[in-house]
């Protein structure tokens, strides 16, 4: 009897054991399904990668970054000091943080020859991309763009490796495939678990040259999936003389032979009134427009990055000289980690349509920055 007890214990010990290095195995990932619910399955490989970007929206993330009167970044706010609103409607915060939720960032590059001037500054930018936006809580991965898209680093927390990555910059062709590398960034951080911050840190002109996906589809994918792009403009003589004269004569909003604004008040509807109006309009709307529609706006391609940086929640640096990239960098990557996010369950997935965000701050004489808001497609019809 005694052999039996002995014989039962061991054979216990050896099962726990066995759990036990199976659960240290076990890939982190979301919580088991409650009981009796029919676990969904993961898409093939191949769909991922080909397929349309099909993202359904449980949690609204928001980045919040809060300034004082003076630009200085405001960090002693709490969660009962803010106050999200959709459609107009608050919302329950249901995710507060300040800096220290897990990052997942790409690195975004153009490695166009038209940029060859740039590539001392831009590699140099590695260690700052590293040390200050990666720091101790990020893994990176880096996409660099011309006529083709290329990953040139997957998703790792080894800062040497990425540090690599962006010092083995090389010049390629002439083509800037913004857009396109956008998109690539948009499908690599869709993939990542849904706890860590998705970020685009992109470096290019602000311009695009034969991308096959639209702006607006690239906005509207990265809203869905609570990404937020910062962006990093080079200005060159050259990238100006490149622009097509429609980028110079203010952002057109609707198909040629149309009049998508309504007329000025006892003015009939001319080209001229509608140049004036034109003119006028923000970006902001803009952003809205491209998202609805998820189409490119004629004379808006010279405002993209502004406009990635805007939809999103981001922000937009331009620089001048080769130094300021490395202070873009390095302003970046104080701001991430010292920004507010928001979360939210949406009021109901079957509310298509566009969604705006509006964040409001019990403190007087600060300026706060969010993301406008998102945009929920109406369902495809077969």
């Amino acid at each position: 009897m005694k052999l039996v007890s002995q014989f039962v214990l061991v054979l216990v010990a050896l099962v726990a054991a066995a759990a036990a290095a199976a659960w240290s195995q076990a890939p982190a990932g979301p919580l088991a399904p409650k009981p009796g619910a029919k676990p969904e399955k993961a898409p093939p490989r191949e769909a991922k990668q080909k397929g349309p970007i099909r993202v359904r929206v449980n949690l609204v993330s928001t980045p919040v970054t809060v300034r004082d009167s003076k630009g200085e970044l405001v960090f002693n706010l709490l969660e009962r000091d803010f106050k999200v609103f959709d459609n107009g409607r608050e919302q329950k915060i249901q995710h507060f943080d300040l800096g220290g939720d897990l990052l997942s960032v790409v690195f975004v590059v153009e490695t166009s020859s038209h940029i060859e001037p740039f590539f001392p500054a831009i590699r140099r930018t590695g260690i700052v991309f590293t040390q200050m936006v990666m720091a101790q809580t990020a893994e990176a991965a880096v996409v660099g763009f011309d006529d083709e898209i290329q990953l040139l680093s997957p998703f790792t927390a080894d800062q040497e490796q990425i540090q690599r990555a962006i010092n083995k910059l090389k010049e390629g062709t002439s083509g800037i495939k913004l857009y396109d590398g956008l998109e690539r960034a948009v499908q690599l951080l869709s993939e990542q678990p849904e706890n860590r911050r998705r970020i685009i840190v992109a470096i290019s002109e602000s311009t695009d040259t034969g991308s096959a996906v639209k702006l607006g589809e690239v906005l509207r994918q990265a809203q869905l999936a609570n990404i937020t792009i910062y962006t990093i403009g080079l200005s060159t003589t050259a990238a100006e003389l490149r622009a097509p004269p429609s980028q110079a004569q203010g952002p057109k909003l609707g198909p040629p032979g149309t009049r998508p604004l309504p007329p000025l008040p006892g003015h009939p509807a001319t080209d001229e009134t509608d140049k004036q109006q034109m003119g006028n309009i923000d970006l902001l709307s803009a952003v809205i427009w491209l998202v609805k529609t998820a189409a490119n706006g004629v004379g808006l391609g010279d405002k993209s990055l502004a406009l990635a940086s805007m939809a999103t929640g981001g922000l937009h640096l331009k620089t001048m000289r080769d130094r300021s990239i490395e202070k873009a960098m390095d302003q970046i990557g104080g701001e991430l980690h010292a920004q507010y996010l928001l979360g939210y369950q949406p009021p109901g997935n079957d509310l298509t349509g566009y969604h705006d965000i509006h964040v409001t701050v019990a403190r007087e004489g600060v300026d706060v920055r969010t993301r406008p808001g998102y945009y929920i497609a109406p369902p495809e019809r077969n």
